[in-house]
Protein backbone atom coordinates (compact mmCIF):
# COMPACT_ATOMS: atom_id res chain seq x y z
CA UNK A 1 0.00 0.00 0.00
CA UNK A 2 1.24 3.71 -1.16
CA UNK A 3 1.21 5.58 2.29
CA UNK A 4 2.72 8.77 0.65
CA UNK A 5 5.05 10.27 -1.67
CA UNK A 6 6.42 12.23 1.97
CA UNK A 7 7.45 9.33 4.19
CA UNK A 8 9.07 10.53 7.17
CA UNK A 9 11.07 8.04 9.56
CA UNK A 10 9.01 8.53 12.63
CA UNK A 11 5.38 8.44 12.19
CA UNK A 12 4.60 12.22 13.94
CA UNK A 13 6.04 10.11 17.09
CA UNK A 14 2.76 8.11 18.38
CA UNK A 15 4.56 6.81 21.56
CA UNK A 16 5.07 10.44 22.57
CA UNK A 17 1.98 10.65 23.86
CA UNK A 18 -1.13 7.70 22.93
CA UNK A 19 -3.97 9.59 24.40
CA UNK A 20 -2.76 12.99 22.72
CA UNK A 21 -2.21 13.60 19.33
CA UNK A 22 -3.37 17.42 18.18
CA UNK A 23 -1.51 20.29 17.32
CA UNK A 24 -3.06 22.41 19.37
CA UNK A 25 -1.99 23.59 23.34
CA UNK A 26 -4.97 23.61 25.87
CA UNK A 27 -5.24 27.56 25.45
CA UNK A 28 -6.09 27.83 21.94
CA UNK A 29 -8.63 27.76 20.13
CA UNK A 30 -10.06 25.18 18.63
CA UNK A 31 -10.86 24.83 14.68
CA UNK A 32 -13.73 23.77 13.47
CA UNK A 33 -14.37 22.49 9.70
CA UNK A 34 -18.06 21.25 8.01
CA UNK A 35 -19.03 19.96 4.54
CA UNK A 36 -18.74 22.18 1.65
CA UNK A 37 -17.02 25.35 3.49
CA UNK A 38 -17.72 27.76 6.44
CA UNK A 39 -21.19 28.08 4.79
CA UNK A 40 -21.55 25.21 3.41
CA UNK A 41 -21.95 26.77 -0.47
CA UNK A 42 -19.16 25.39 -1.77
CA UNK A 43 -16.85 28.70 -1.49
CA UNK A 44 -13.60 28.74 -0.17
CA UNK A 45 -11.96 31.90 0.71
CA UNK A 46 -8.81 31.60 -0.67
CA UNK A 47 -6.78 34.02 -2.62
CA UNK A 48 -3.41 33.43 -5.00
CA UNK A 49 -4.40 30.53 -6.68
CA UNK A 50 -3.34 29.04 -10.29
CA UNK A 51 -5.49 30.71 -13.06
CA UNK A 52 -3.94 28.08 -15.02
CA UNK A 53 -2.62 24.49 -14.49
CA UNK A 54 -0.02 23.22 -16.28
CA UNK A 55 -0.66 20.49 -19.05
CA UNK A 56 -0.27 17.79 -16.88
CA UNK A 57 -2.16 19.37 -14.00
CA UNK A 58 -1.28 20.73 -10.85
CA UNK A 59 1.72 19.52 -8.87
CA UNK A 60 0.74 16.27 -6.84
CA UNK A 61 2.37 16.91 -3.65
CA UNK A 62 1.12 13.67 -2.10
CA UNK A 63 -1.43 10.94 -2.35
CA UNK A 64 -2.29 7.64 -0.52
CA UNK A 65 -4.28 4.84 -1.34
CA UNK A 66 -6.13 2.14 1.09
CA UNK A 67 -9.00 4.06 2.27
CA UNK A 68 -11.38 1.64 1.13
CA UNK A 69 -14.80 2.04 -0.07
CA UNK A 70 -16.44 5.84 0.07
CA UNK A 71 -16.94 9.02 -1.28
CA UNK A 72 -16.41 11.60 1.79
CA UNK A 73 -14.55 14.45 1.25
CA UNK A 74 -11.79 15.51 3.85
CA UNK A 75 -12.39 17.47 6.54
CA UNK A 76 -9.60 20.04 7.68
CA UNK A 77 -8.80 21.17 11.32
CA UNK A 78 -5.98 21.98 13.74
CA UNK A 79 -3.45 20.90 11.46
CA UNK A 80 -5.39 17.76 10.65
CA UNK A 81 -6.46 15.93 7.73
CA UNK A 82 -9.91 13.53 8.55
CA UNK A 83 -11.79 11.31 5.89
CA UNK A 84 -13.26 8.29 6.52
CA UNK A 85 -13.62 4.93 4.46
CA UNK A 86 -15.21 1.26 4.52
CA UNK A 87 -13.39 -2.10 4.60
CA UNK A 88 -15.81 -4.85 3.94
CA UNK A 89 -18.84 -3.66 6.30
CA UNK A 90 -16.41 -1.36 8.87
CA UNK A 91 -16.49 2.15 8.83
CA UNK A 92 -12.56 3.00 9.49
CA UNK A 93 -11.38 7.03 10.74
CA UNK A 94 -8.17 7.84 8.83
CA UNK A 95 -6.50 10.77 10.02
CA UNK A 96 -3.53 12.57 8.62
CA UNK A 97 -0.87 15.32 8.95
CA UNK A 98 -1.06 18.03 6.08
CA UNK A 99 2.27 16.47 4.50
CA UNK A 100 0.18 13.45 3.69
CA UNK A 101 1.65 11.21 7.02
CA UNK A 102 -0.57 9.11 8.42
CA UNK A 103 -1.21 9.67 11.77
CA UNK A 104 -4.34 7.26 13.04
CA UNK A 105 -6.09 5.00 11.36
CA UNK A 106 -9.31 3.98 13.85
CA UNK A 107 -12.09 1.53 13.17
CA UNK A 108 -15.46 3.42 14.23
CA UNK A 109 -18.22 1.02 13.51
CA UNK A 110 -20.01 -0.53 10.71
CA UNK A 111 -20.74 1.32 7.55
CA UNK A 112 -23.07 0.68 4.30
CA UNK A 113 -22.48 -2.37 1.73
CA UNK A 114 -25.74 -3.02 0.15
CA UNK A 115 -25.67 -1.05 -3.34
CA UNK A 116 -23.30 1.97 -3.79
CA UNK A 117 -20.88 0.53 -1.04
CA UNK A 118 -18.90 3.51 1.18
CA UNK A 119 -18.98 6.02 3.40
CA UNK A 120 -21.36 8.83 2.21
CA UNK A 121 -20.90 11.91 5.12
CA UNK A 122 -17.91 13.86 5.85
CA UNK A 123 -16.07 14.09 9.46
CA UNK A 124 -17.88 17.38 10.95
CA UNK A 125 -15.46 18.87 13.09
CA UNK A 126 -16.55 21.12 16.23
CA UNK A 127 -15.38 22.58 19.34
CA UNK A 128 -12.96 19.88 20.13
CA UNK A 129 -14.96 17.27 19.19
CA UNK A 130 -15.38 15.17 15.52
CA UNK A 131 -18.89 14.20 14.88
CA UNK A 132 -19.16 10.86 11.95
CA UNK A 133 -22.50 10.01 10.74
CA UNK A 134 -22.82 6.63 8.74
CA UNK A 135 -25.14 5.50 6.16
CA UNK A 136 -27.12 2.98 9.10
CA UNK A 137 -28.09 6.35 10.58
CA UNK A 138 -25.90 5.60 13.57
CA UNK A 139 -24.37 9.54 14.84
CA UNK A 140 -20.83 8.70 16.45
CA UNK A 141 -19.18 11.65 18.41
CA UNK A 142 -15.35 11.29 19.43
CA UNK A 143 -13.28 13.48 21.30
CA UNK A 144 -10.86 15.38 18.98
CA UNK A 145 -7.51 14.81 20.38
CA UNK A 146 -7.99 11.44 22.00
CA UNK A 147 -10.59 9.85 19.45
CA UNK A 148 -12.50 8.01 22.17
CA UNK A 149 -15.92 7.70 21.90
CA UNK A 150 -17.96 10.25 23.66
CA UNK A 151 -21.76 9.16 22.77
CA UNK A 152 -23.45 7.82 19.68
CA UNK A 153 -27.11 7.35 18.53
CA UNK A 154 -28.72 5.18 16.83
CA UNK A 155 -31.37 7.75 14.45
CA UNK A 156 -33.55 4.88 12.98
CA UNK A 157 -34.50 3.19 16.12
CA UNK A 158 -33.70 5.47 18.96
CA UNK A 159 -36.01 8.20 16.19
CA UNK A 160 -38.15 5.48 14.77
CA UNK A 161 -36.39 6.98 11.41
CA UNK A 162 -36.64 5.22 7.93
CA UNK A 163 -33.21 4.70 6.04
CA UNK A 164 -33.69 5.02 1.95
CA UNK A 165 -32.71 2.93 -0.53
CA UNK A 166 -29.22 4.20 -1.29
CA UNK A 167 -28.06 4.82 2.24
CA UNK A 168 -28.35 7.73 4.25
CA UNK A 169 -26.15 10.54 2.77
CA UNK A 170 -26.63 13.94 5.21
CA UNK A 171 -23.80 16.37 6.38
CA UNK A 172 -24.35 16.73 10.46
CA UNK A 173 -25.83 20.49 10.87
CA UNK A 174 -24.27 22.19 14.00
CA UNK A 175 -25.36 25.88 15.34
CA UNK A 176 -24.55 26.85 18.28
CA UNK A 177 -24.67 24.10 21.38
CA UNK A 178 -27.45 21.84 18.67
CA UNK A 179 -26.61 19.27 16.02
CA UNK A 180 -29.54 18.90 13.41
CA UNK A 181 -30.18 15.29 11.72
CA UNK A 182 -32.90 13.78 9.71
CA UNK A 183 -34.15 10.36 11.00
CA UNK A 184 -37.49 11.10 8.43
CA UNK A 185 -39.78 9.53 10.51
CA UNK A 186 -43.29 10.08 10.38
CA UNK A 187 -43.24 11.59 14.64
CA UNK A 188 -39.46 12.76 14.35
CA UNK A 189 -38.84 13.95 11.20
CA UNK A 190 -36.02 16.13 12.03
CA UNK A 191 -34.28 16.32 15.27
CA UNK A 192 -31.86 18.73 17.21
CA UNK A 193 -29.53 17.14 19.69
CA UNK A 194 -27.08 18.37 22.13
CA UNK A 195 -24.22 18.08 20.53
CA UNK A 196 -22.00 17.38 23.65
CA UNK A 197 -24.33 14.71 25.05
CA UNK A 198 -26.61 13.52 22.44
CA UNK A 199 -29.89 14.50 24.47
CA UNK A 200 -32.50 15.34 22.63
CA UNK A 201 -33.71 19.27 22.71
CA UNK A 202 -36.17 18.85 20.03
CA UNK A 203 -38.62 16.52 17.71
CA UNK A 204 -40.69 18.10 14.66
CA UNK A 205 -42.46 15.81 12.58
CA UNK A 206 -42.56 18.22 9.69
CA UNK A 207 -44.36 16.84 6.74
CA UNK A 208 -43.72 13.07 8.48
CA UNK A 209 -41.68 12.03 4.86
CA UNK A 210 -38.54 10.50 4.27
CA UNK A 211 -35.52 12.12 4.14
CA UNK A 212 -33.65 12.45 0.76
CA UNK A 213 -30.06 12.44 0.57
CA UNK A 214 -30.07 16.17 1.26
CA UNK A 215 -27.64 17.94 4.41
CA UNK A 216 -29.76 20.57 6.03
CA UNK A 217 -28.78 24.50 5.93
CA UNK A 218 -28.45 26.97 9.10
CA UNK A 219 -30.08 30.71 8.06
CA UNK A 220 -29.60 33.29 10.68
CA UNK A 221 -30.59 36.77 10.55
CA UNK A 222 -34.18 36.62 10.24
CA UNK A 223 -37.27 36.97 13.27
CA UNK A 224 -36.54 33.35 13.74
CA UNK A 225 -33.63 30.96 13.44
CA UNK A 226 -33.97 28.55 10.28
CA UNK A 227 -33.09 25.01 9.35
CA UNK A 228 -33.71 24.19 5.73
CA UNK A 229 -33.45 20.63 4.55
CA UNK A 230 -35.12 19.10 1.46
CA UNK A 231 -37.40 15.71 2.04
CA UNK A 232 -38.81 13.16 -0.11
CA UNK A 233 -41.64 15.50 -1.77
CA UNK A 234 -40.92 18.71 0.06
CA UNK A 235 -38.84 21.36 0.67
CA UNK A 236 -38.87 22.37 4.41
CA UNK A 237 -38.13 24.84 6.70
CA UNK A 238 -37.86 24.83 10.63
CA UNK A 239 -37.03 27.57 13.94
CA UNK A 240 -33.86 26.29 14.78
CA UNK A 241 -34.48 26.69 18.29
CA UNK A 242 -38.06 24.93 18.91
CA UNK A 243 -38.44 22.94 16.08
CA UNK A 244 -41.95 24.12 14.92
CA UNK A 245 -42.24 24.07 10.86
CA UNK A 246 -42.10 27.27 9.63
CA UNK A 247 -42.73 26.44 5.94
CA UNK A 248 -43.03 23.91 3.42
CA UNK A 249 -43.06 24.15 -0.25
CA UNK A 250 -43.38 21.26 -2.93
CA UNK A 251 -40.19 19.77 -4.55
CA UNK A 252 -40.74 16.83 -6.13
CA UNK A 253 -39.29 14.17 -8.55
CA UNK A 254 -39.72 10.65 -10.39
CA UNK A 255 -36.89 9.59 -8.32
CA UNK A 256 -37.73 11.08 -4.93
CA UNK A 257 -34.29 12.30 -4.11
CA UNK A 258 -32.72 16.03 -3.63
CA UNK A 259 -28.84 15.02 -2.78
CA UNK A 260 -28.30 18.62 -3.32
CA UNK A 261 -27.88 21.16 -0.33
CA UNK A 262 -30.17 24.22 -0.72
CA UNK A 263 -28.34 27.81 -1.28
CA UNK A 264 -29.39 31.38 0.60
CA UNK A 265 -28.06 34.25 -0.89
CA UNK A 266 -29.76 37.55 -0.41
CA UNK A 267 -32.86 36.37 0.99
CA UNK A 268 -33.26 33.78 -1.17
CA UNK A 269 -33.23 30.01 -1.21
CA UNK A 270 -31.66 28.41 -4.18
CA UNK A 271 -32.83 24.50 -4.58
CA UNK A 272 -32.35 21.86 -7.45
CA UNK A 273 -33.34 18.23 -7.55
CA UNK A 274 -32.16 15.34 -9.38
CA UNK A 275 -34.76 14.99 -11.71
CA UNK A 276 -37.98 16.01 -13.54
CA UNK A 277 -37.85 18.63 -10.72
CA UNK A 278 -35.62 20.88 -11.94
CA UNK A 279 -35.01 24.18 -9.59
CA UNK A 280 -36.41 26.65 -8.20
CA UNK A 281 -35.84 30.17 -6.27
CA UNK A 282 -37.78 31.09 -3.20
CA UNK A 283 -38.17 34.60 -1.40
CA UNK A 284 -38.27 34.01 2.61
CA UNK A 285 -40.89 36.34 3.77
CA UNK A 286 -42.23 37.43 7.47
CA UNK A 287 -39.05 37.30 8.71
CA UNK A 288 -38.27 34.09 7.22
CA UNK A 289 -41.82 32.41 8.48
CA UNK A 290 -42.51 31.98 4.70
CA UNK A 291 -41.34 31.80 0.95
CA UNK A 292 -42.88 32.76 -2.16
CA UNK A 293 -41.67 31.03 -5.33
CA UNK A 294 -39.41 33.38 -7.57
CA UNK A 295 -39.21 31.39 -10.48
CA UNK A 296 -38.51 27.41 -11.77
CA UNK A 297 -36.93 25.98 -14.58
CA UNK A 298 -35.74 22.49 -15.72
CA UNK A 299 -32.66 22.09 -14.52
CA UNK A 300 -31.62 19.37 -12.41
CA UNK A 301 -28.62 18.05 -10.85
CA UNK A 302 -27.80 14.73 -9.31
CA UNK A 303 -25.23 15.40 -6.13
CA UNK A 304 -23.00 17.85 -6.72
CA UNK A 305 -25.05 20.88 -5.82
CA UNK A 306 -24.43 24.17 -7.45
CA UNK A 307 -22.68 27.36 -7.22
CA UNK A 308 -23.68 30.95 -7.64
CA UNK A 309 -21.02 33.26 -8.74
CA UNK A 310 -22.17 36.32 -8.95
CA UNK A 311 -25.70 37.08 -10.47
CA UNK A 312 -25.24 33.73 -11.91
CA UNK A 313 -25.99 29.60 -10.78
CA UNK A 314 -23.07 27.38 -12.31
CA UNK A 315 -24.41 23.80 -12.27
CA UNK A 316 -24.20 20.62 -14.01
CA UNK A 317 -27.43 18.80 -15.28
CA UNK A 318 -28.58 14.70 -14.73
CA UNK A 319 -31.15 13.85 -16.20
CA UNK A 320 -31.24 17.33 -18.40
CA UNK A 321 -27.72 16.59 -19.08
CA UNK A 322 -24.99 19.53 -19.60
CA UNK A 323 -23.21 22.18 -18.06
CA UNK A 324 -25.74 24.86 -17.72
CA UNK A 325 -25.17 28.72 -16.64
CA UNK A 326 -28.60 30.02 -15.41
CA UNK A 327 -29.81 33.67 -14.75
CA UNK A 328 -30.07 33.80 -10.40
CA UNK A 329 -33.10 36.48 -10.28
CA UNK A 330 -35.02 35.31 -13.53
CA UNK A 331 -34.12 31.54 -13.74
CA UNK A 332 -32.97 32.20 -17.55
CA UNK A 333 -30.42 29.62 -19.23
CA UNK A 334 -27.52 31.89 -20.54
CA UNK A 335 -26.58 28.74 -22.27
CA UNK A 336 -26.23 24.73 -21.75
CA UNK A 337 -22.88 23.07 -23.04
CA UNK A 338 -22.07 19.33 -22.76
CA UNK A 339 -18.31 19.77 -21.97
CA UNK A 340 -18.03 18.33 -18.81
CA UNK A 341 -21.43 17.09 -17.69
CA UNK A 342 -22.64 15.88 -14.30
CA UNK A 343 -19.42 17.29 -12.13
CA UNK A 344 -19.28 18.35 -8.29
CA UNK A 345 -18.83 21.61 -7.93
CA UNK A 346 -17.07 24.22 -5.61
CA UNK A 347 -15.59 27.60 -6.10
CA UNK A 348 -12.47 29.34 -4.84
CA UNK A 349 -10.46 32.79 -5.76
CA UNK A 350 -12.60 33.58 -8.73
CA UNK A 351 -12.73 30.16 -10.41
CA UNK A 352 -14.69 27.02 -10.63
CA UNK A 353 -12.97 23.78 -9.74
CA UNK A 354 -15.35 21.18 -11.52
CA UNK A 355 -14.21 17.08 -11.14
CA UNK A 356 -16.53 15.91 -13.03
CA UNK A 357 -18.20 11.49 -12.98
CA UNK A 358 -15.79 10.38 -15.93
CA UNK A 359 -12.72 11.35 -13.58
CA UNK A 360 -11.67 14.58 -14.77
CA UNK A 361 -10.90 17.76 -13.12
CA UNK A 362 -11.60 20.98 -14.90
CA UNK A 363 -10.64 24.24 -14.11
CA UNK A 364 -13.45 26.93 -15.23
CA UNK A 365 -13.75 30.69 -15.46
CA UNK A 366 -17.47 31.43 -14.22
CA UNK A 367 -18.55 33.75 -17.34
CA UNK A 368 -21.72 34.13 -17.96
CA UNK A 369 -21.50 35.07 -21.62
CA UNK A 370 -19.47 31.99 -22.84
CA UNK A 371 -18.45 28.35 -21.39
CA UNK A 372 -14.72 29.13 -20.74
CA UNK A 373 -13.33 25.98 -19.14
CA UNK A 374 -9.60 27.02 -19.09
CA UNK A 375 -7.43 24.23 -17.35
CA UNK A 376 -8.38 20.04 -17.52
CA UNK A 377 -6.85 16.87 -16.05
CA UNK A 378 -7.30 13.21 -15.72
CA UNK A 379 -7.62 11.49 -12.28
CA UNK A 380 -6.06 8.47 -12.69
CA UNK A 381 -6.01 7.13 -8.67
CA UNK A 382 -8.28 5.39 -6.99
CA UNK A 383 -11.50 3.13 -7.60
CA UNK A 384 -15.08 3.61 -8.37
CA UNK A 385 -16.98 6.20 -8.40
CA UNK A 386 -16.07 10.09 -8.86
CA UNK A 387 -18.68 11.43 -6.27
CA UNK A 388 -16.57 12.94 -3.38
CA UNK A 389 -16.55 16.81 -3.70
CA UNK A 390 -13.20 18.84 -3.41
CA UNK A 391 -12.11 20.69 -0.82
CA UNK A 392 -9.37 23.76 -0.78
CA UNK A 393 -7.20 24.21 1.89
CA UNK A 394 -3.94 26.80 1.98
CA UNK A 395 -3.63 26.43 -1.51
CA UNK A 396 -3.91 22.59 -1.93
CA UNK A 397 -6.87 21.03 -3.47
CA UNK A 398 -8.01 17.91 -1.96
CA UNK A 399 -9.53 14.85 -4.52
CA UNK A 400 -10.85 11.91 -3.35
CA UNK A 401 -11.54 9.05 -5.58
CA UNK A 402 -12.83 5.51 -3.79
CA UNK A 403 -9.75 4.24 -1.81
CA UNK A 404 -7.49 7.19 -3.10
CA UNK A 405 -6.98 10.71 -1.34
CA UNK A 406 -4.88 13.04 -3.52
CA UNK A 407 -3.46 16.58 -2.70
CA UNK A 408 -2.41 19.01 -5.40
CA UNK A 409 -0.31 22.26 -5.18
CA UNK A 410 -2.85 24.84 -6.67
CA UNK A 411 -1.35 28.31 -5.60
Amino acid sequence: MKRSLFISAVIFSLAFNSCNFGFRTNNSVPENSQWRGKNRNGIYNEAGLLKEWPANGPELLWHFEGLGEGHTSVAIANGKIYVTGMHDDRLVLYVFDKMGELLVEKEIGKEWNTNWNGTRSSVCINDGKLYIFNALGTLFCLEENTLNEVWRKDLLNDFDGRNVDFGITENPLIAGEKIFMTPGGETHNMVALNKNTGELIWSSPGESTESAYCSPLFIDGYSVPIVVTAMIENLVAFNADTGEMLWSHPQTNEFGNHPNIPIYSDGMIFSTTAGSGGSILLRLTNGGRAVEQVWKNNVDNAMGSAIRAGDYIFLSGHTNRGWFCVDWKTGEIIYKVSDIGPSNIIFADGMLYCYSESGTMHLVKPNPEKFEPVSSFKVTLGTDQHWAHPVIREGVMYLRHGEALMAYKIK
